[in-house]
């Protein structure tokens, strides 16, 4: 008989804070995971999904409460926005296209590999598309709407297939940005613009790093300054999310975090033109790392990993194959058609991370290695960009392409 045991609210929230402390303890005490730059939110993450997983197998199930987590995705995301000022985005405008242009090309090797392998391996060719950009470039909520859409053309169920899909990819996206990126920045003897250590606000007051060890100078009126301009993108994200709804606008149907990411893209470069407010860029560098933490923890926390023990050997082989395909792509076209320096080689651990799982694991991957390496703020204007917005409109272009090929 399985046992359910309900976690309270703020008991969870409590949960997710230790999963922070349990993955810089586990990556202190083992170097390998340090020196790859494994996130400590996917090491603290994994171990908690891990010993979840072995009581779910006792019969034990423990169901968290995690009302928070979508809102602190979307501070997040609201953070990469406040950080785009137009000066900023005039540096790297360029970039954000040729970025869009190879995560685009790979996205139809990726569907290449999957419908491939599934036909080489006696599967339907729409399970290749599954295992393809659906789960790895589009993420769970890609993969359970098109899994609806196969169901209702084909009669074909693959939900569950799906998300443990979209597990598999988030996992092994967190894991291999790090190694991919680090090896580019020791090859290449790489550096950042702005050199490495924890007080780069000192020289360049404007920068938001995303390093968590960042000595920032703020005060209490900033932080709650910043939260209310946060909160009021979050909020605002809602609403224009709902107003969408009901004008049945289709092609602007995107995720809400992408409509906060805007709002703080206008906020601040409304204010920067007028110059009737200064947002205050310690505070958001704070607070933007604080959400990502937090928000990823509570998605590692709800990772059910035993769907990837349901998942058949043949899906599991493609998956495998897409993960190495990706690790290779990302080093050699990512890392030299982006530049073949620091930036570069950010980005091409982001690749890897919202290639296989999402746009915030790419994050996550890009500011473990700038804690260490240095900030690169033209990668965290563009990734989020390129994996919160343009490569879903692309994917889906990509995807009833292929579609129509195998229909």
């Amino acid at each position: 008989m399985n046992t359910i045991y309900s976690i309270g609210e703020l008991e969870s929230f409590l949960i997710a804070f230790l999963v922070l402390f349990l993955g810089h303890i586990v990556n202190k005490k083992v170097p390998v995971l340090q020196r790859f730059n494994l996130p400590e939110p996917i090491v603290g993450g994994l171990i908690v999904a891990i010993t979840i997983t072995i009581l779910h197998f006792q019969n034990i199930t423990l169901e968290f409460s995690l009302p928070l987590q979508s809102t602190l995705m979307l501070m997040f995301f609201s953070t990469v926005g406040l950080a785009a000022s137009y000066t900023q985005l005039l540096k790297g405008g360029s970039k954000v296209f040729l970025f869009l242009a190879v995560a685009s090309f790979y996205i139809i090797i990726q569907n290449g590999i999957g419908v491939s392998l599934a036909t080489m391996l006696g599967l339907e060719p729409i399970l290749g598309l599954i295992a393809g950009s659906i789960t790895l470039s589009g993420g769970h909520g890609t993969g359970a709407a098109w899994s609806q859409t196969f169901y209702d053309i084909y009669g074909i169920n693959t939900l569950e297939l799906a998300m443990a899909a979209a597990t598999f990819g988030l996992v092994i996206g967190g894991i291999i940005g790090g190694p991919i990126a680090q090896r580019l920045i020791t090859k290449h003897n790489l550096v950042s613009d702005y050199g490495i250590g924890t007080n780069h606000h000192e020289q360049f007051p404007e920068l938001v790093t995303y390093n968590e060890l960042e000595e920032d100078r703020i005060t209490g009126k900033s932080i709650i300054e910043t939260l209310f301009i946060l909160l009021t993108c979050v909020v605002g994200a809602g609403y224009v999310e709902q107003a969408v709804s009901l004008l049945n606008i289709s092609w602007l149907r995107i995720p809400d975090f992408v409509y906060a990411l805007f709002l703080g893209v206008i906020f601040t470069n409304t204010t920067e033109v007028t110059k009737s407010y200064k947002v205050n860029s310690e505070a958001i560098d704070i607070l933007g790392t604080v959400a990502l933490s937090l928000f990823l923890a509570m998605a590692l926390m709800n990772l059910k990993l035993w769907n990837i023990f349901d998942l058949a050997l043949p899906l599991l082989i493609i998956l495998a194959v897409q993960a190495v395909v990706l690790a290779i792509f990302s080093y050699f076209v990512t890392f030299k058609v982006m530049g073949s320096n620091y930036d570069a080689a950010i980005i091409a651990g982001g690749h890897c991370g919202f290639g296989l799982g999402a746009t915030p694991t790419a994050v996550m991957n890009m500011g473990s290695l700038v804690s260490r390496y240095g900030p690169s703020p033209q990668a965290f204007m563009i990734v989020p960009i390129v994996g919160a917005f343009f490569i879903d409109i692309v994917n889906l272009i990509i995807l009833q392409g292929y579609i129509s090929f195998i229909g």
